[in-house]
């Protein structure tokens, strides 16, 4: 089936697509810019003047443009085509469901996109706008489109295209007056309405300026007007050279207008394919008549849909329809021209389809794209209130408050001993669990965006991740670093720089090891409280060989293992060295019976402790965060795979 410029309810028994219009392409091959020089606000060197008027050189009507560009590149004629496709989905019991028969995804059958079978290579030449958008909120308009482009765009764009292709999208989709307007957030200011939001969608796709573009449903949601003026830009962007196929349900009588092609499915089979004005006459042809005041669509909805309590007589009456449809001679030209482009496909030199595939795309180099990522969740680190900031007044509160309790109290005597330790189990304790659980939900929130862009080819799950974590580790040493220095001070720990500088230095790995351990259950078991009900038996096992509650060497066998996983008995040891070794006047007086300890390193043996062993526990925190980060890592890539 030749569509000319778009299609509604894209699907059918055989499809094809041609296109030989163009339009000019932003993208050269100038050397890359810095990551410095991306802003899109237009400067006194960016405008021309010639007669006393201002023009910008990102206007695409000036020639001053190619001067500067280069000559543009013209994307190919698109040609999509698919026959003899089904879909099917497996049920709990392991047996498969036609869903759809003879069109949609590929399950069976053969689908090629510009003489080539459907592959990787596919986010390079086409855009997916999805029915539900997607976006990291705390970002203003242009600094999303901002990242898009360094992820999307060829990397040796230069910086000049991406500024003039970024300007160019937000006046053509009329976003420029909010480009510095917030997609959301949870601070109270303005953020973009529904229609805008779907324009910034549809502008993302549009960065790389593809020749196919997929909609899914992109009106939903919005009213009429904003309905109204996105399918305009639909096809304004058909009109333009691209291939356009959109699926949309119930749609008013003036947005069918603005198609040129329609499909109707009904019961997993194509009961219509044509254009749109001619499907009002295909169905009087079988006896349907549509009334005057009567919006086209919501009648052959009306005709194809299963009628309540009358299911039977209403599949009778569609497989007729879709019976009649496959005979007449709209449908036998379709079969024709699809054939033809199947033939002309297996013909074609194998070498020479397999080059123009690539068409010699350069991706971003991995380290942009992580420049980037940690760019973009930076950004959202420092305006979420409830990752950091909030945060760190909460560890102030507590540090205050457990200092006051513990005021006075670090003596060097026999009630000193017990009080040190349990303000060093204070500082271990406060930056493991707290930290821990406050990620858990972290990656399940980001798992529908973090989805959808591995499957557009953004980026890899280790960009991601590093990314992810980089941009939180500002505030992973910040934290830490103030609530041991409350706490260290006002309880009177031991006053050496030495005995200070490494405590800090230590409850820094705890809590970055704690971090990487909830990164590790959060992107394993995939949501908070799954997640919560297996992390909080291991938290108790983790206390229990801490050291504080019972000695080492008398937990039962079949349970000590577990103190060799415990960053809690290593970092109680470690900083239980940095009190106590060396010290030798501990206060000693008889108490009923009681030892009396008056050394450091005997202070040590009662937790079966050692001094020696100080630069091993350090050693141990650093592999145990390694470890969790990469079995973090690991599960997020298997729940890739998986989805």
């Amino acid at each position: 089936m030749s569509k000319k410029d778009s299609l509604l309810e894209g699907g059918n028994e055989s499809g094809a697509r041609k296109n030989s219009s163009v339009i000019p392409s932003t993208n050269n091959t100038s050397n890359p810019s810095s990551l410095a020089d991306d802003s899109y606000d237009l400067t006194p060197a960016d405008v021309l003047y010639n007669d006393g008027v201002s023009r910008s050189k990102y206007d695409p009507l000036f020639p001053e443009v190619e001067e500067v560009l280069g000559p543009t590149h013209a994307p190919p004629p698109c040609t999509l085509v698919w026959r003899d496709l089904a879909v099917h989905v497996t049920l709990k019991d392991g047996k498969l469901k036609r869903l759809v028969n003879n069109v949609g995804t590929v399950v069976d059958g053969e689908i090629a996109m510009n003489g080539q079978p459907v592959g990787d290579f596919m986010h390079l030449h086409s855009g997916y706008m999805h029915q539900e958008e997607l976006f990291v909120d705390n970002l203003t308009v242009i600094e999303h489109l901002n990242v898009m482009a360094r992820l999307r765009m060829d990397r040796r764009t230069s910086s000049i295209a991406r500024k003039r292709r970024v300007n160019q999208l937000l006046r053509q989709l009329g976003l420029y007056n909010s480009r510095f307007t917030r997609i959301g957030g949870l601070d109270g200011r303005k953020t973009l309405s529904g229609g805008e939001r779907k324009r910034l969608a549809f502008a993302t796709e549009l960065l790389t300026d593809p020749g196919l573009l997929f909609c899914d449903e992109p009106t939903t949601g919005l009213d009429s007007f904003s309905a109204q003026k996105l399918v305009s830009l639909l096809r304004a962007s058909a009109a333009q050279g691209k291939t356009v196929i959109c699926t949309i349900h119930q749609p008013s009588s003036e947005l069918v207008a603005l198609f040129d092609k329609l499909v109707l499915l009904a019961e997993g089979r194509v009961a219509y394919a044509g254009s749109a004005k001619g499907a009002l006459g295909f169905f009087e042809s079988l006896g349907y008549h549509c009334p005057i005041t009567y919006n086209p669509t919501d009648y052959f909805i009306k005709i194809l849909a299963m009628t309540p309590g009358s299911e039977a007589a209403s599949r009778n009456a569609v497989k007729s329809i879709c019976d009649r449809f496959a005979v007449s001679d709209a449908a036998k030209e379709l079969d024709m021209e699809i054939h033809l482009e199947f033939h002309l496909m297996d013909h074609e030199d194998q070498a020479r389809r397999q080059v123009s595939s690539k068409e010699c795309f350069k991706a971003p180099f991995f380290y942009t794209k992580i420049l980037w990522l940690i760019y973009r969740y930076f950004l959202v680190v420092i305006r979420d209130p409830r990752v950091q900031f909030i945060r760190i007044l909460q560890k102030l509160a507590i540090a205050l408050t457990a200092g006051l309790c513990f005021m006075g109290t670090a003596r060097l005597t026999q009630d000193g001993i017990q009080d040190v330790q349990g303000a060093l189990f204070i500082i271990i304790a406060e930056n493991t669990f707290s930290p821990m659980y406050s990620v858990l939900n972290m990656f399940p929130e980001e798992f529908p965006l973090y989805h959808r862009e591995i499957r557009a080819g953004l980026y890899a799950t280790p960009e991601y991740y590093t990314a992810r974590m980089v941009a939180l580790f500002p505030g992973l040493v910040v934290e830490p670093a103030l609530f041991t220095l409350v706490v260290y001070w006002i309880a009177g720990l031991r006053a050496t720089a030495y005995a200070f500088g490494l405590t800090v230095f230590i409850a820094i790995l705890v809590l970055n090891v704690a971090i990487a351990c909830g990164s590790f259950f959060s992107c394993a078991f995939g949501s908070m409280p799954v997640a919560i009900a297996y992390l909080v038996p291991f938290d108790y096992a983790l206390m229990m060989t801490s050291g504080i509650f019972i000695r080492l060497s008398t937990i039962p066998k079949y349970i000590s293992w577990i103190r060799y996983i415990s960053w809690l008995m290593y970092s109680n040891e470690a900083m239980s060295i940095l009190q106590w070794d060396g010290v030798n006047n501990i206060t000693c007086v008889p108490e009923g019976g009681a030892p009396c300890l008056s050394t450091g390193d005997e202070v040590l043996s009662v937790y079966d402790f050692t001094s020696s062993r100080f630069w091993s526990d350090v050693t141990a925190l650093g592999i145990l965060y390694i470890a969790f980060h990469l079995l973090a890592l690991l599960a997020l890539r298997h729940r890739t795979r998986r989805k």
